[in-house]
């Protein structure tokens, strides 16, 4: 998983699945893009990971997730629900504001 944080007034936190990073995605009238600007950060296990997004979550941050194992990890982190998640091309991604 990579992982990336974004320093602002508000922390924004990237999460993908490595091997979608760059890729591009269509379906209807909506488009994922994947940008390497935007979630190319540290490659992490899901263990540091988890420990990010228990850290984060504690503050006002935003988090953009992406990718089965990166959404996964995030449900069972309790910083997302089934009801949030979203699919283009059966890929699934989050946006979630704490």
């Amino acid at each position: 998983m990579l992982i990336k944080i974004h320093k602002s007034y508000r922390d924004v936190v990237s999460i993908c699945d490595s091997d979608l990073l760059g890729k591009f995605f269509e379906e209807n009238e909506f488009q994922l893009d994947v940008k390497e600007s935007f979630y190319n950060g540290e490659e992490k296990t899901e263990e540091e990971v988890s420990e990010i997004i228990q850290d984060l979550s504690r503050e006002d941050a935003t988090f953009n997730i992406v990718g089965e194992k990166s959404i996964n990890l995030a449900l069972e982190e309790g910083i997302i629900e089934n009801r949030s998640i979203k699919r283009i091309e059966n890929i699934p991604f989050s946006m979630v504001l704490l």
